[in-house]
Order: structure tokens, then sequence, then C-alpha cells
């Protein structure tokens, strides 16, 4: 409803602007008056008037980015067609696209770890809209930091992210396989490109190991076995073909290769995030690492702020700030400030178990395999200074 109220007095002001043209063009019929191309060029050559032309009508008050607050992409270029801006040599567009970007929705991962809940779906985007983002902390405001490590705290627990950088973490590495990477949501792929395309199970997810998240979990496990480690990667689809409960077939899955092998220590469940705009585009998360634009990282940590027993989510959170450290020291941008979340995402079955987002749906295979490897590369090094 407010949204049509929005429309309609949007068009009110559109016609009175109409009006407005129409009685200079009528006046410059009766009098005078230079050609009416002539006089939208010469109108149009100040860019202040017609953005303060545009705020009269169209309601901007004056605020420096109105227009981004009032338009939306389509609304851009039918403004773009208009004779008095395009009068203006391009210095009202350039006003129009100095906007700064829409707040972004976070889909994913989901919040419920006993019951998924249903995951937004994804929608394919016309013309591959894609916003370039690179995800960084700040002092104050949503963040907890220490020593260039963030924290985005969105549970009801007290954290202090300096005690847990000091705190001592040793996941006793010894003999027999130390790690197991795994995919509660394993047919999550990436945008397709040219060169990489392949068959959708559904928007942005495919059964093809080869282009979905479970190849970057066997990159990952390649960089972790020439580190000397020895690496379980469970490839089961636990999401596919139903989405929701694949955190409880996971943790089933996990169980038994616990189980199976109980020298594993460290476990990694590794997802790529779905981040839309305010006006539907996927956003790419990146990270320029020397001459190299990668997919950027996010370890995801869960806690016992649902309720369900979590005994050692500190031990987990503590892990992920000086894995976090290493990263910052070793990448100026790969890593995205952690994220501490209420559900537990089966990390309550080990001390050492975390999920890690690589990229979003916006950025390509290429990217996140780049980014996954770079990860797996410092985490490997700090994961050898506690083998046994």
């Amino acid at each position: 409803m407010g949204a049509g109220k929005t429309i309609l007095r949007l068009l009110r002001r559109a016609a009175g602007l109409a009006l407005a043209l129409a009685a200079v063009w009528t006046i410059a019929l009766t009098v005078e008056l230079p050609a009416p191309s002539s006089l939208f060029s010469g109108l149009g050559e100040d860019p202040e008037f017609v953005v303060s032309t545009l705020a009269s009508q169209l309601g901007w008050a004056g605020e420096e980015d109105g227009a981004a607050a009032c338009l939306d992409r389509r609304g851009r270029f039918l403004l773009g067609q208009s004779a008095l801006l395009s009068a203006s040599g391009g210095a009202v567009e350039e006003r129009l696209r100095a906007r700064p970007e829409e707040p972004a929705q976070t889909i994913h991962p989901g919040e419920g770890d006993a019951d998924d809940g249903q995951e937004e779906p994804l929608e394919p985007l016309p013309g591959g809209a894609v916003v370039e983002h690179t995800a960084t902390g700040d002092d104050g405001g949503d963040y907890l930091s220490s020593q260039e490590v963030y924290l985005r705290n969105i549970t009801g627990q007290t954290v202090d992210v300096a005690a847990l950088a000091a705190q001592a973490v040793d996941l006793e590495l010894g003999d027999g396989p130390q790690i197991l990477i795994y995919h509660t949501h394993g047919s999550e792929a990436y945008t397709q490109t040219e060169e990489e395309r392949y068959v959708e199970s559904d928007a942005y997810r495919t059964t093809d190991c080869t282009h979905n998240v479970v190849r970057l979990g066997e990159e990952m496990a390649e960089i972790f076995r020439s580190q000397g480690f020895e690496v379980v990667h469970d490839t089961t689809l636990y999401d596919y073909p139903v989405y929701n409960g694949a955190y409880d077939r996971a943790r089933a899955g996990l169980e038994k290769w616990l189980e199976q092998y109980p020298t594993i220590r460290f476990i990694l469940d590794v997802h790529r995030d779905a981040i839309v705009s305010a006006d539907g585009a996927a956003y790419k998360l990146v990270a320029q690492e020397g001459e190299d634009k990668v997919a950027q990282v996010m370890l995801v940590v869960g806690s016992s702020d649902s309720g369900d027993p979590h005994p050692n989510w500190r031990d987990n959170l503590a892990l992920a700030v000086q894995l976090q450290l290493a990263l910052t020291r070793d990448y100026s941008q790969l890593a995205r400030p952690i994220t501490l979340r209420s559900t537990r995402f089966n990390q309550h079955l080990s001390p050492g178990a975390l999920l890690v987002e690589v990229g979003g749906h916006g950025n390509t295979l290429e990217e996140a395999v780049a980014g996954a490897r770079l990860f797996a590369r410092t985490v490997g090094a700090e994961l050898a200074k506690m083998r046994s």
C-alpha cells in the first residue's frame, strides 16, 4: 500500500514537471526565445539547475544523494532519456551514479540447525546484474574488534575479542585423519560464465560437484594434504534433492565420520553466501590480493544462544579469532569479519568445528577457487603449529 502511494506521488510530481516544460515550450513558440532544443541545452549546461529542478518536482528535499533514495535502476534509466538531462553532458548522470550502495541482506546461512527452515529462493538475474563489494569491519557500530580482527556478534552472548585472541588453542592434532571437510549445502554454486557452465538443479545450485562448493572443499583438501595432513572430504549433497533438513542429515553424517575416525580434530563446513542488494543485484564479494581478484571468505561460528546445548562454542570462537589473525596478517582483504550466530550449525560435535562462506552467488567459480586456496594455505599453516 505504501509503495502505491509513493508511485502516485511521483507520478503527480512528474506530471507537474511535464506541465512546467510544456509552459516553457509554449512561451518559446510565442516570443523570441531560443529554439526549445537550444533552451534545454542552455539549462542543462548547469547541473545544479537540473538537480534542483528534479529535486523540486520529485521531492528530494535537497538531500545530496536524494536521487539514490527515490529511484531504482529502471527509474534512473527512464530519467536518462530526458532531453534536459541529456543536455547536461553527463554531469547529472554522474551525480545520479554517485549514490551509496543499497544495504545488503544476508540470506544464508539459515537460522535453524534442527530445522533449517526455507531458504529464501534466489532469482536468476536479468542481464547478470552484479555488484562488486569488499566487506570490511569498522570500529564501533555492529562490530567488536581487536588487532584488526572484526567480529559481528548477533547473539545475546558477551564476547571479548582480545581475550579470545590470547586464549590458548591446541587441537592436539596427532596421527590418523585430522581434518574433515564437508558441505551441509553442497549444491550451492556461483554465477555462470562463458568458461564455466553447469546444469542447474535450482537457481545458483547444481549437483555437478566440479562446479559447486564441493569443488572448493577438494581444492582446500589438496592444500591441506600438501602440508602433511590426512584429510577426509565428505562430498555428500545433504541439501539435495530436499533443502530443508540438511543440517539434520549432515549431523548424522558427521557422527559417523567421527566414530570411524576419532583422530579428527578440525571440521570445516564449506558454503557460499547469498547476498542481494535492495534492487535485486547479486553481490560479488571480492578481495584484491596482489594482482588477483579473489572471493572473500567469512568464518561463521555457532553458539548456544538458541537454547540448544553447545558447551564448547567459545573454544570454537577462539580458534576462529586466531585463524582470522593469521588471515589478516597474510592478506589485506581476503577475510570478511567473523560472524557469531545463535544457532549451533552442528559445531557442538567437536571443539574444532567451523563454517566458512567462500564468496557469494555473484562471484565466479574461478574467484571462489582462488579465495578458497588462499584461505586453506594460511589455515593449514596455523594448524601445523598444533601438531603433537
